[in-house]
């Protein structure tokens, strides 16, 4: 007489502990989404504070007719500081951290094209921008530090969203 014990032992074989990975994961999807949100808090605060001076900065890219470099240059560090809240509390976290990667791309496109230009400004990505003497641009630099951040803000999007952030909390989406 078989009560098929001798299958539940064999299926308990069968499963697999998750991986390290699998476990990391959901910690450093929150590092990843801390370390992208407070860049982003910090970034648009240090511009908040003098719109003038963003626009200014936008403007010096010379990609954007005035009008609408004057537009970014005022809206995005409120953007920015969205975006940073938005991925510190863990809220809309896929969207947020998606959004940011595309302004990342932009960024990164938008510095290649006024080095390829030879245009010798500071992004102004956190704060200041505009024009700088020739020779001390950070290019390279600038162009790294938004290529890790892009990739932070892949791991935020591909990834849940990790420990502590409200999208996990339960009933408050419906995941139907």
């Amino acid at each position: 007489h078989c009560d098929y014990s001798c299958l539940c032992g064999y299926n308990m074989l069968l499963r697999r502990p998750p991986s390290r990975l699998a476990a990391a994961t959901p910690w450093m999807t929150l590092a990843a989404r801390l370390i992208l949100g407070a860049v982003l808090i910090a970034a648009g605060l240090a511009k908040l504070g003098d719109p003038v001076r963003a626009a200014q900065a936008v403007q010096a890219f010379q990609i954007l007719p005035a009008t609408l470099a004057t537009a970014v240059g005022y809206g995005q560090p409120a953007l920015a500081i969205t975006l940073g809240i938005l991925l510190v509390a863990g809220l809309a976290t896929r969207l947020a951290a998606g959004l940011q990667g595309l302004l990342l791309i932009v960024y990164i496109g938008a510095i290649v094209s006024v080095w390829a230009h030879g245009l010798s400004i500071d992004c102004g990505c956190f704060g200041g921008g505009g024009p700088v003497v020739l020779g001390h641009t950070q290019y390279l630099v600038d162009i790294l530090r938004d290529t890790g951040l892009l990739a932070l803000a892949v791991i935020v999007a591909a990834w849940p969203p990790g420990r502590f952030a409200v999208d996990r909390w339960p009933g408050l989406i419906d995941r139907k």
